[in-house]
């Protein structure tokens, strides 16, 4: 666990995918769909992201489904394997149901429970963030779902975060972003914001960014800490 000078956020904003839900459960049936390969869906997850920002740098926006169900059919084209759109799509349906990771419920709960505006951030699409929120039963801790959808651009693009705080009604120095991803955190630190790394199983910093005030193994050792901060 990692610290730094840190002062307490007006709002804390949450990435979603790997950071509150476990994708372990959607990674299987990628491996599944890719003849079993489960080293492939590791690819997958790293072309879905690739394709989003292809998608943002060339003036574009597709929903992170589709780009999903894309990069999937990408990856098993590279490898000789037969998947068409509509199997990909079937494939891709368990990431609107994830489940939460085992800590997540509890630590927002008790920031929650502390004061806190707890808002998410993420590149799901509108209506696929509402079913993952809704499903995991993490809805009712948060006071805004916010999603790229509305800006268009995906993250890490400094854009989002601007929006994003915008949209809340704070500034950048108020804002903690807490994601499970470097390019997040990275992406957050250019936009001035604060941030938080939960640091998941195969995830790492970005070496050429500023590192985050916070580096965790959990949501729970997050909220020790935030929770412990003077108003």
């Amino acid at each position: 666990m990692e610290t730094k000078a840190l002062k307490r956020p007006a709002v804390i904003f949450f990435d979603v995918n790997e950071t509150l839900l476990d994708m372990q459960p959607l990674k299987e049936k990628v491996s599944q769909a890719l003849d079993g390969r489960k080293e492939l869906a590791s690819l997958w997850v790293t072309t879905m992201l690739q394709y989003a920002l292809v998608d943002t740098v060339g003036g574009q926006y597709h929903e992170f489904d589709e780009i999903g169900a894309a990069a999937l059919q990408m990856v098993a084209s590279k490898n000789n394997i037969s998947i068409t759109e509509e199997k990909a799509k079937e494939t891709l349906k368990p990431m609107r149901s994830l489940p939460a990771h085992q800590e997540v419920p509890g630590a927002l709960s008790r920031l929650q429970e502390a004061g806190y505006t707890l808002v998410t951030l993420t590149n799901s699409a509108n209506q696929a963030l509402e079913e993952q929120m809704t499903n995991s039963g993490l809805k009712q801790y948060f006071q805004r779902l916010l999603s790229v959808e509305d800006t268009g651009i995906y993250k890490p693009h400094s854009r989002v975060y601007s929006w994003a705080a915008r949209k809340i009604g704070v500034r950048p120095e108020e804002s903690l972003m807490v994601a499970a991803h470097g390019w997040d955190i990275a992406g957050a630190k250019w936009a001035g914001w604060q941030a938080a790394f939960i640091d998941r199983p195969g995830q790492t910093l970005y070496p050429l960014s500023e590192s985050p005030e916070i580096t965790v193994p959990s949501l729970t050792e997050l909220a020790d800490i935030l929770i412990a901060l003077e108003k």
